[in-house]
């Protein structure tokens, strides 16, 4: 009978088996951007004391899930590892859980009453327990009629919100009858999640079709999906891209009749500029993807990158330029706490 035990990582000969069993199976990829974000780790081991069975939590996300191909046990040591990650979730009061996983183990995980949001050729991403996407579903707000009006949504980090997403904003809402903002959720901004949420609001508040809206854990960024089961970490971009298009389009866009996304032109990032290209494949044609060239003032073009640029420097004059009156007095009153937040090793490069 194999038996459950709590496996630590930073004792070392406890990692190599770890990443011994892990590797025979297909994974190879313990980068610390992997394994640094992991909260526990159970293993099973066998009556020998070999190790036959691992799984992972980072947060609310399973991760790392792995039995020995012993067809006699494998499904009933994948439904050990499981039932007690959900069990150690459960002690932890954490009662809705995510997984992404190969797209070859949707149905073990289905079997085990997650559901799938989201599966391509490589990757599914599956949810259990509650509130889940039919709650966050029904939260959202509705104006009468809807199923007759044309929707439209951005999704946006905005950090912070600048008057470029302003510009993108007025552009939606003056072409549709209402528009969704999402705000990615994921607390790995420089501006916290509740900050950039009032920062947006206050940003958007003059366009009365507008409605600001958390994405919650259903808006799947590159900081929150896991690439450790994909052949290399060149896959994460493409396959990301693909689940949270799949989840975006067949969840979300379905259930509140949105038919347009805007999303800015990308004139310096590559990786978001090819996120964009796969954004407009995955989701049309049933979603038309608007691009919209970004806005430039003095001849510069307005990124929330410049701007977390400028406050590492202090330069409130030259990030009056770039952002809303709300987003300018909330920087000009936190500067020494963003400031704080950087020399402490918050990343302010990428999006």
């Amino acid at each position: 009978m194999d038996k459950v035990v709590d496996l630590f990582l930073n004792d070392s000969s406890t990692r190599k088996k770890w990443e011994q069993l892990l590797t025979s199976l297909g994974l190879h990829d313990f980068s610390e951007r992997e394994v640094n974000v992991i909260d526990h780790t159970i293993g099973l081991v066998d009556e020998d004391g070999n190790l036959v069975g691992t799984g992972s939590v980072s947060g609310n996300v399973l991760k790392y899930i792995g039995v020995k191909n012993d067809d006699a046990e494998q499904g009933a040591r994948f439904n050990k590892v499981v039932t007690s990650l959900m069990n150690y979730l459960t002690q932890e009061k954490i009662f809705h859980s995510f997984v992404f996983t190969k797209a070859k183990y949707a149905e073990s995980f289905e079997h085990l009453h997650f559901n799938l949001l989201a599966k391509t050729d490589q990757a599914a991403f599956l949810e259990n327990g509650t509130p889940d996407i039919q709650d966050y579903l029904h939260d959202l707000p509705r104006v009468e009629d809807q199923a007759n009006k044309k929707i439209a949504a951005i999704v946006m980090n905005a950090n912070p919100f600048t008057l470029g997403h302003k510009h993108l904003v007025k552009m939606a809402s003056e072409e549709n009858d209402l528009v969704y903002v999402f705000v990615v959720a994921n607390d790995v901004s420089l501006f916290n999640f509740d900050e950039r949420m009032k920062l947006v609001k206050e940003g958007t508040k003059e366009f009365s079709n507008v409605k600001v809206v958390s994405g919650s854990d259903y808006m799947v960024s590159p900081a929150t999906f896991p690439a450790y089961f994909l052949k290399t970490p060149d896959d994460l971009i493409g396959v990301q891209t693909a689940v949270d298009a799949k989840v975006f389009k067949d969840q979300i866009a379905l259930a509140l009749n949105i038919t347009r996304r805007y999303i800015g032109k990308e004139p310096f990032s590559k990786t978001t500029h090819y996120y964009n290209i796969s954004l407009a494949h995955e989701l049309g044609p049933d979603i038309e993807v608007i691009v919209v060239k970004r806005l430039e003032k003095d001849g510069e073009v307005v990124t929330a990158t410049k701007v977390r640029q400028l406050i590492k420097e202090g330069n409130l004059k030259e990030i009056n330029k770039f952002v809303s009156e709300a987003t300018y007095e909330f920087i000009k009153q936190n500067m020494d706490e963003l400031q704080s937040r950087i020399e402490k090793g918050m990343n302010i490069n990428g999006n």
